[in-house]
């Protein structure tokens, strides 16, 4: 294969130290061992699904488009434009003491806050990679993930927002709006939060329908979620029917991300993906394929061009299916790269896709929008 072109290549910040995380083994993501079954499963959010992100990235057919970068850890002074003081020294004391149980199924383990330090700092390193101007695509390979850790409550796997961090910081760095699109299976409810009254981040969350789960995940990810004071209309929640596909995603998209994001007008696009929406994840109800995925980052390509110079920061979030995950993700950086054909075909994928249900909901959720979103009045 000839070598990629300069403006189609995706610099990869990773470091191998995030595979220090131990999640443990129980009964998914409990941590518990009931007594009487023979085999525990590994922890979902587990270091072999990276292990194989990262060898596809290195190994697979999209490697020429890929260049990589050495992440770092990030200094706590830095967490603070995000996460409020007393959070952080909970879980610095955490880390100190050996680690617990912070919230449910969420396990701060020894390694596990020096983990979390790499992946909040490597997103940030990402981030000022695009705003110093050395490249206008960047992908933070990260874990632990962060999008359901709110200002001052862990979540969901995620103890630092490394996606509100990286928001954060292009904002202080002379960025006047900036668009999040995130599409793991589950609402980004912490970054959501952290920008929950602010008109100058549109977030838009695309995700299962699963509402809340309990005290670390109030929200409960409707559509009448839609901001507070100077941000009402700038928090867009599409919780799509469960079991939606290809197609399903792919109407969401046009009719209500890409309408939203030409009126909002971003100068930085952050693409939250997590591949727990593919039809074999075992912690999602949604089945998004190769095809699916591939899709949208194409369609995340054309808005970056068009708003942003063709600047993405991706941030990797969910995805639990060990090998799947990574063939997903290569088929989304290969539609952020815009790619002409498919450098990977797909291995599993087949699902006889009913869209209507999922349309019906899209066409219900525009209107709704159009009738209470005050800038998409109009649209």
């Amino acid at each position: 294969m000839a070598a990629a072109c300069s403006n189609k290549i995706i610099v990869v910040f990773w470091h191998e130290g995030m595979l220090n995380h131990e999640t443990g083994k129980g009964v998914f993501d409990s941590g518990t061992d009931p007594g009487f079954l023979d085999v525990l499963e590994k922890h979902p959010e587990n270091s072999d699904r990276i292990k194989n992100m990262v060898s596809i990235l290195q190994k697979g057919p999209i490697s020429p488009y890929i260049s990589w970068q050495h992440g770092r850890p990030a200094q706590v002074p830095e967490l603070l434009s995000f996460h409020a003081p007393e959070y952080i020294d909970e879980l610095v004391e955490a880390g100190k003491q050996g680690g617990k149980m912070i919230c449910a199924g969420t396990f701060l383990n020894p390694g596990s806050w020096d983990a979390a330090l790499l992946a909040a700092g490597t997103t940030l390193s990402a981030m000022k990679h695009i705003l110093d101007g050395h490249g206008k695509l960047a992908y933070a390979l990260v874990r632990p993930p962060g999008h359901h850790a709110q200002p001052k409550q862990a979540d969901g796997y995620c103890f630092l927002n490394n996606a509100g961090l990286a928001v954060q910081l292009a904002l202080d760095s002379g960025c006047k709006k900036v668009t999040v699109i995130d599409i793991d299976v589950h609402y980004g409810n912490g970054t959501a939060e952290g920008f929950y009254r602010t008109d100058k981040v549109l977030t838009v969350s695309l995700h299962m329908n699963h509402g809340s789960w309990g005290p670390s995940h109030p929200q409960n990810g409707s559509v009448g979620e839609l901001g507070e004071g100077e941000g009402f209309g700038y928090n867009l929640n599409i919780p799509l029917p469960n079991g939606t596909g290809d197609r399903g995603y792919g109407y969401a998209m046009k009719e209500l991300v890409v309408p939203a994001v030409h009126k909002f007008e971003p100068d930085m696009i952050v693409f939250v993906v997590g591949q727990d929406s593919s039809a074999f994840d075992p912690n999602g109800r949604q089945c998004l394929t190769m095809d699916g995925y591939r899709e949208i980052g194409r369609i995340v390509h054309s808005l970056a061009n068009k708003h942003s110079g063709g600047k993405i920061l991706i941030v990797q979030e969910g995805g639990y299916h060990i090998t799947y995950s990574a063939y997903c993700l290569h088929a989304i950086l290969e539609g952020v790269l815009d790619l002409p054909q498919p450098l990977l075909c797909d291995p599993i994928a087949y699902y006889p896709e009913d869209e209507a249900f999922a349309v019906k909901f899209v066409e219900a959720t525009r209107n709704y929008h159009k009738e209470m979103v005050p800038f998409l009045k109009g649209t």
